[in-house]
This record gives C-alpha cells, sequence and structure tokens, in this order.
C-alpha cells in the first residue's frame, strides 16, 4: 500500500490518496501498467506492507504526564495500525511526528496534538521578529520526525493564531499611531494560496497591530480553493530547513 501526495493546484481537492498494488492485476512483463494518477506528483511514500493481522490500537493522550496510554486517559486521539503517525504542534510554531509507542515522552508546550492526516491544510497568523511585521501563510505539513519550524526562527518571533477551518477570516484591530483606524476583515483563502510550511507568508498589514481575532468563517465547502495570484515577492522565501477529536480553531495570546 503506498500514498501518493499531489502538488496542490486550483480546484483539485484530491490532494493525498493511497494506492494498493493488490488490487492490480498481474500480466505480461512488457505491458505498460495502469495510470496512477494525470496530476503532477509530490512524493509517493509506503503506507503499509502487505496485509496487517493485528486490528487497530486506541490511544489516548495524558497531558497530566506528557505520555500516550491505551486505557482511556485524557483525550483520545483515535485508533493506530502500521505506520500512522501521532502530529504534535508546540505553541512556539514547531511541528513534528512521531509513532504511536506508549514510552513516547512528549514537550510541555503542546498546542495541538493528533493523527496525522496528510493533506491536511493549516492557516497560521504569527510575528516575525525579524522583519517587524505580521505575516499570514496557509500550508501543509509534511512528516517528519525532526522538530521544524512553520514561523521566523528568530527568538522573538511568535505564533498568534493556528486553524485548520477550510476558509478561516482574522479581523484585525490597529494600535500605536494607526489606532485610529478601522478593524479590518482577511479573508485567508482569498488572501493567499496554500504554499510550502518553510514559505514566509504574506504580510498581514503594513500598519502596527494591536490585535489579531478569528471569527466565524462564511463559506464552509470541500476543497482546496485556488491559490493567490498576488502574493508578495517574499511569499516564496524558505525559512530555515531545520526549524512540527480537537477542536477547529488554536489561538494563542498576543
Amino acid at each position: 500500500m503506498i500514498r501518493i501526495h499531489h502538488r496542490p493546484r486550483a480546484r483539485l481537492k484530491k490532494l493525498v490518496f493511497d494506492y494498493d498494488f493488490g488490487e492490480l492485476v498481474i500480466r505480461g512483463r512488457t505491458t505498460r501498467g495502469n495510470i496512477l494518477t494525470k496530476y503532477a506528483v509530490n512524493k509517493i511514500t509506503l503506507k503499509e506492507k502487505g496485509l496487517s493481522t493485528l486490528g487497530g490500537r486506541k490511544i489516548w493522550f495524558d497531558d497530566a504526564v506528557f505520555r500516550l496510554n491505551g486505557d482511556g486517559r485524557g483525550n483520545y486521539l483515535g485508533e493506530f495500525a502500521a505506520d500512522d503517525k501521532i502530529l504534535v504542534i508546540t505553541k512556539n510554531g514547531y511541528f513534528r511526528h512521531t509513532g504511536f509507542d506508549l514510552s513516547n515522552h512528549y514537550e510541555d508546550n503542546i498546542l495541538i496534538i493528533e493523527k496525522f492526516r496528510p493533506g491536511k491544510v493549516y492557516s497560521a497568523i504569527y510575528y516575525d521578529a525579524e522583519l517587524k511585521y505580521h505575516y499570514v501563510k496557509r500550508f501543509m505539513l509534511e512528516e517528519s520526525e525532526k522538530p521544524l519550524a512553520f514561523i521566523s526562527e528568530h527568538p522573538d518571533s511568535r505564533l498568534i493564531s493556528l486553524t485548520e477551518v477550510e476558509y478561516p477570516r482574522f479581523e484585525i484591530s490597529f494600535g500605536g499611531k494607526h489606532k485610529s483606524r478601522d478593524n479590518e476583515i482577511i479573508e485567508v483563502a482569498e488572501f493567499i494560496g496554500v504554499k510550502s510550511h518553510r514559505a514566509r507568508g504574506r504580510r498581514l498589514t503594513n500598519y502596527v497591530v494591536d490585535n489579531v481575532l478569528e471569527i466565524e468563517p462564511v463559506v464552509i465547502k470541500e476543497g482546496v480553493p485556488e491559490p493567490g495570484e498576488d502574493d508578495e515577492e517574499n511569499e516564496q522565501t524558505d525559512l530555515p530547513k531545520n526549524v512540527p477529536d480537537h477542536s477547529a480553531q488554536m489561538k494563542l495570546e498576543l
């Protein structure tokens, strides 16, 4: 069983799918074979070898001791089998993936811990202390056992808000010399397209920000929206590579 990851593109709803070689008819060696996909592929990974004789294992996370268990203590993460992974996102803007061994130990600044779902799109707002502006980005997470940053690695940079809502909206209130400006509402899916987690993102505003609040989304439907055409140049700038059932939105205080 393999897992195919498509490259994001407009109107492509299925970014990740599995293919079972057991369903492929055996033919002669000169046969061309079947078309796996007609869309551009980002990567292909091995999901499972052969058929498992074991059922899934139910896993919980106990945030009192920061450990996994199979006894029903804490938050239920789901049923795990074969190569399923756990996603851990921390409040300082890092993520990593782990197996579901009960001996695993986790950090105490966890923002999200859940069963990893490939192809899931997150939207984040963070303050870049190096450039001294707020940025917004939409991204998917690649599998990595090593902690990777999805915001700037500057020690004073901070994650403001992280959400998995498909079409999130944020209300910006201004401060400092711009505190008299009216609040602005950003429709994230229209403001920026889905990029790599290493991309810096797009500057949220040129004005002094006092607060950013996630508000109720207007559009709720399936599919990945078309990437924005007007993303500013620095959106293509990669962040350094060496830098990870829950509610639909996670927030941090400014």
